[in-house]
């Protein structure tokens, strides 16, 4: 018997060393020749498919159009499958925008019956709704978020008629957010953290059975369109009024936001698309001779790619939709000395372009079938009113080829390749918690975070054994020999974020993970060692001090990060040591500097008296913040009242109360940019030198801390160009009679 079991083992041995991975050829396209002027004709969505290019293997597959969809703007899938479809349906009907705040817009339900792909279902699951942005699907309702509201609204499907009839209300703030659509909140991501983040609103959310909790940021990152996660809950932000197609993804949002130079390679800004795109908002500078976008400018809805159905180099590649372009970029995320860079992955070419001059991706998606996913609002004009005014570039090209009258489609595609079946539909919603733990090893990152989200939501803590066993120990001889493809770290890291949902964070088993064999997992194990340090248990800081000599530089840097939540000398006395290891390392230096800012009680007392500011406002006086303390800090002191010599005179005035701090802002700024001499209130000071060398931002930042610490608004760098403006020429100090008798 023996014997036969030592064949058996053999045999599978050898079958398993002989079974060779496929390799894919990622052959881009041949573009084809460029049309400064092409039509802008409606294209039926078969004709459409033809417009469209990848590289080879790759196809594009209709899911759904008109008449099921219009004008539609995002998606998200429930735990069966269905497909959740948010519809601008006033956006930008005509070149003025007439109408956009009429309540008329859709939330659709989209069905697919035989399995096949292809939608063959759609309900209208709510309606009379003003601009939807924000979905996210629950258990067995939907989060819904409309444009100018930070309210948070829930449906639900009581009947299983496919439409919504029961509405309330989970979260409240009675601010509107003012503005056009395009510069509002999106995202509403259920993080690996547990928690639910959106752009712009410094405000996080987490989901419990019968509760939503809410949490405040101070320096989160904000964006625009667009907000996705990698394996490990780093998020990507975009913004298209800055052009900015990716930032924000060096760290946990948590910690702040964190955009060191060189995160985006060289030559990334750079679209390549395949067709003239004269209708761009920078007008002639934003085109190449060839008429073709020369920045990117409109970028949307970008995607972590985290499916299993396409070849495996796309695992982990950010996928950006860029509308003015009418492509998709792909880019390679590299890990260089612990930063976080952007490739192309291409040499001048896009992963998917389109010559069809309607097409207009505004969303890309990680399916459950582990496909992915593109939303085609696919219209005429992507620009806000506000951008296509008389007068404005734009709207002579508007006009001159017609595609203020192209409006009222839309289209879902799924690109797959054509040597990889997608997977079918899921079925989450009806399993148990118990049922759903298999899922959080799953290869696709949609159900490992489908299933977390369902085992939370359906609070069941007779699994925590169960995930506890997975967490400490998920991977047997067996497992590894026959499962090599399987990533074993990542379900131990699920298993111990799910865990955390639960309110199961248990010392031990943490203490084990910072020890676990994978990087990612002690990664994690330092996350969750943060309720211990938040709660001032210092004996937890012993077992971490071994990690400051980890031979991993994320799990360095995660241990700087997470230090900045003890109050203990000990996690001071950690951070130095990690300094001083680490000094000239770009982003653990950072996370160490940031962190020792917990024993700042400067910092603290800011953070009170601005706490209600906009999170923008608030980065721009952080800034400020820092600035004062590396140059203003030894005259004006830290607390802004003037350093007083031995004799109690004073170096410099205070900066509290002082009417030149809280009374004509560009005046205020001319004396940073040309510096002061000559008496204050018959007090001299000796001289303020000239601070003109550094950009209008810095400025304004420095004036915006000094007057939040006299509780009055910020400065706007404009006010500061302007001011540079008048002062043009000029090289003398100010006085205070000349500035103010000018």
């Amino acid at each position: 018997m023996k014997i036969i079991k030592t064949s058996i083992l053999s045999l599978a041995v050898l079958t398993f060393f002989n079974c060779e991975k496929k390799e894919y050829v990622d052959k881009i396209y041949e573009k084809p020749e460029i049309v400064k002027e092409a039509a802008a004709d409606f294209l039926s969505p078969e004709e459409s498919l033809k417009s469209f290019y990848l590289p080879e293997g790759y196809k594009v597959e209709l899911v759904a159009s008109e008449p099921m969809i219009d004008e539609p703007i995002t998606m998200a899938w429930d735990g069966d499958g269905r497909m959740y479809v948010a519809e601008m349906n006033t956006y930008m009907q005509d070149v003025d925008g007439t109408g956009t705040n009429r309540s008329i817009s859709k939330i659709k339900l989209l069905e697919d019956l035989d399995g096949d792909g292809k939608m063959d279902k759609s309900t209208v699951f709510i309606d009379s709704l003003l601009l939807p942005r924000m979905i996210l699907p629950l258990e067995n309702e939907l989060i819904v978020n409309e444009t100018y509201s930070y309210d948070l609204w829930s449906y639900k499907d009581t009947d299983g008629d496919g439409v919504a009839d029961k509405k309330e209300r989970v979260y409240y703030n009675p601010d509107r957010r003012g503005g056009n659509l395009e510069h509002q909140q999106s995202g509403l991501i259920w993080n690996l953290d547990n928690w639910v983040y959106t752009t712009y609103n410094p405000v996080r959310f987490k989901f419990k059975k019968n509760e939503v909790i809410v949490d405040s940021l101070d320096n989160m990152p904000s964006g625009q369109w667009g907000l996705t996660q990698d394996d490990m809950g780093v998020m990507y932000y975009s913004s298209a009024g800055s052009e900015n197609p990716a930032y924000g993804f060096q760290q946990p949002a948590v910690y702040g936001d964190f955009n060191p130079k060189g995160r985006l390679s060289e030559g990334f800004m750079e679209p390549w698309p395949i067709v003239g795109t004269p209708d761009v908002q920078g007008g002639p500078k934003r085109l190449r001779p060839d008429n073709t976008l020369n920045h990117f400018t409109g970028v949307a809805g970008q995607e972590i790619f985290r499916g299993h159905k396409l070849p495996p180099s796309t695992y982990g590649d950010l996928f950006i939709p860029e509308p003015v372009g009418r492509l998709i970029r792909r880019a390679k995320v590299k890990v260089e000395n612990g930063k976080r860079v952007l490739y192309n992955a291409y040499d001048q070419a896009e992963f998917m372009a389109s010559t069809d001059l309607n097409f207009r991706p505004t969303q890309a998606k990680t399916g459950p079938d582990g496909a992915l996913y593109i939303v085609d609002m696919y219209r005429g004009i992507i620009q806000e009113s506000n951008w296509t005014k008389k007068g404005s570039a734009i709207r002579p090209v508007i006009e001159r080829k017609g595609l203020d009258k192209n409006i009222g489609k839309g289209r879902i595609y799924r690109i797959v390749h054509e040597d990889i079946e997608p997977d079918g539909k899921p079925n989450l919603i009806g399993k148990s918690a118990a049922d759903l733990i298999v899922y959080l090893g799953h290869p696709n990152g949609w159900y490992r975070n489908t299933a977390q989200k369902l085992i939370i939501l359906k609070d069941d803590k007779t699994v925590i054994p169960e995930l506890q066993a997975l967490a400490r120990d998920n991977e047997s001889f067996f497992d590894g020999l026959f499962n090599a493809d399987k990533d074993f770290g990542i379900e131990r890291v699920t298993a111990l974020w799910t865990l955390e949902g639960l309110g199961d964070v248990d010392k031990t088993l943490i203490t084990e993970k910072l020890t676990d064999t994978d990087p990612r997992v002690r990664v994690t194990a330092i996350r969750l060692s943060e309720n211990f340090l938040k709660a001032g248990d210092t004996s937890f800081l012993s077992v971490l001090e071994n990690l400051v000599s980890d031979a991993n530089v994320d799990v360095v840097n995660q241990l700087a990060l997470s230090l900045r939540y003890s109050k203990d000398d000990k996690a001071t006395a950690l951070l130095n040591a990690i300094n001083d290891k680490y000094s000239n390392h770009e982003i653990v230096s950072h996370s160490v500097k940031e962190s020792l800012k917990k024993d700042d009680s400067q910092l603290e007392t800011l953070k009170k008296r601005i706490a209600n500011r906009h999170v923008n406002e608030k980065k721009g006086i952080y800034k400020g913040y820092d600035a004062y303390k590396q140059l203003c800090i030894t005259c004006h002191g830290a607390d802004l009242k003037g350093v007083a010599t031995e004799d109690g005179t004073l170096i410099a005035p205070s900066l509290i109360g002082s009417e030149r701090v809280i009374g004509d802002q560009k005046k205020l700024s001319k004396i940073l940019i040309n510096g002061l001499i000559g008496s204050i209130e018959g007090v001299e000071y000796g001289i303020m030198m000239p601070l003109n060398s550094n950009s209008d931002q810095w400025i304004a930042d420095v004036l915006s801390y000094v007057r939040a610490m006299n509780d009055e608004s910020s400065v706007h760098r404009k006010v500061v160009r302007a001011a540079r403006e008048e002062s043009k020429g000029r090289e003398d100090y100010w006085t205070i009679e000349e500035l103010y008798n000018e």
